[in-house]
């Protein structure tokens, strides 16, 4: 039913929250610098979510 493509679409994708966070902080503080407060804004707001994910599937993975 489903293509023999896409359980190695599913692997690549491995939820690595933490380092786009760090991509989106740094690209947050560049743009604040460079004086792009919207951009440094709307990047900061991923982060925040994020981190925010990051955290809630780090707890539930304790969990279980």
């Amino acid at each position: 039913m489903f293509p023999a493509v896409l359980p190695g679409a599913l692997q690549a994708f491995s939820g690595d929250f933490l380092s786009l966070a760090i991509v989106f902080i740094v690209l947050a503080i560049i743009a604040a610098i460079v004086g792009a407060r919207g951009i440094a804004g709307v990047s900061m707001t991923i982060a925040k979510w994020l981190v925010i994910l990051f955290v809630a599937l780090a707890i539930i993975s304790l969990l279980l």
